[in-house]
Order: structure tokens, then C-alpha cells, then sequence
């Protein structure tokens, strides 16, 4: 069964607490209720409801891949040999227990899949492809670029 994505309103307030958090997810309610003008158990319920309503999915640690050895970012292009329900969910379900890829896209375009993986050099992308990627189902190429450099990088989204 297909899950659907209800939108939630979102007013200027919730807006705010979204905007504070996603910068600062470990702040203290009182200082959340500060920073967004509004008083602490207000600022509390609304940070209920919008964890309740899934708006607010999770909190995490943001980690620096450059102190733990994984300053490479490798950006695969995969094309597979056929488009059938059982083709793509052999993949997705494979690509998923790959520790080293970050993120997994399918897309529109020449690649039906876009992987994000980082490494520690070339030679550790090499170990990454010859015992994980090249043995994904139904794969029938791959095209592999290296990011040079991070431009720009965030986990906020507009609101």
C-alpha cells in the first residue's frame, strides 16, 4: 500500500521553531520559546504537534566526514537492465544495506538511479564498488563522477 503525503499547515510561528531547529536541534525549549517570541509550554505544544504530525521526522548529529576519514563524495549513476516491480525492488532493497551510500534516488533522466557514497580515497571507492556495487541486481552500467569540492551543503529546507 502507497503512502501519500498530507501537507501540514505551517504558520509564521511554526515556520520560526522549523527555522531554529533545523540550526540548532539540541536548543533548550525555554531558549526555543526566546528565540521564536513565544511562551515556553506554547512553543512546547507546537513542537509536539509537529513532531506528532511528522513535519519534524527526527533529530540527529550532523558528522564531518573529513575528521572521520570519509572526505570523498562520489556521486554513481546507475542504469539497470530492466524497469519491472521486481528489478527496482531487488535493487532498492540491496542498495539500502550498503553502508557507504548516503543516499539513493530514483530518477527521471538517462540514470534510473543517482547514488550519493563517500570514501576514503579512490582506492577505498574501488573496495566500495568491487564488493558492493558491482554485485547489485540488475545493474547494467554505471557511471561514477568524484566531487571535487563541497560548494554548498545543508540538511534545511526552505520554509
Amino acid at each position: 500500500m502507497k503512502e501519500y503525503c498530507t501537507m501540514i499547515a505551517i504558520d509564521a510561528i511554526d515556520a520560526r521553531i522549523l527555522g531554529v531547529l533545523q540550526k540548532r536541534g539540541r536548543i533548550s525549549n525555554a531558549d526555543l520559546s526566546e528565540a521564536v517570541n513565544l511562551s515556553a509550554s506554547a512553543c512546547h505544544r507546537r513542537v509536539q504537534r509537529l513532531e506528532e504530525t511528522g513535519v519534524i521526522r527526527d533529530y540527529v548529529a550532523l558528522l564531518d566526514p573529513q575528521k572521520l576519514d570519509r572526505p570523498t563524495v562520489v556521486f554513481v549513476e546507475i542504469t539497470l537492465s530492466g524497469q519491472t516491480d521486481d528489478v527496482l525492488d531487488a535493487f532498492e532493497r540491496e542498495i539500502k544495506l550498503i553502508p557507504d551510500v548516503l543516499e539513493c534516488h530514483l530518477m527521471a533522466g538517462t540514470a534510473d538511479y543517482l547514488i550519493k557514497v563517500v570514501a576514503k580515497d579512490t582506492e577505498d571507492f574501488a573496495r566500495i564498488h568491487r564488493r558492493y556495487l558491482s554485485r547489485l541486481p540488475g545493474v547494467a552500467q554505471m557511471h561514477s563522477s568524484f566531487s571535487l569540492k563541497t560548494v554548498r551543503q545543508t540538511t534545511a529546507l526552505p520554509i
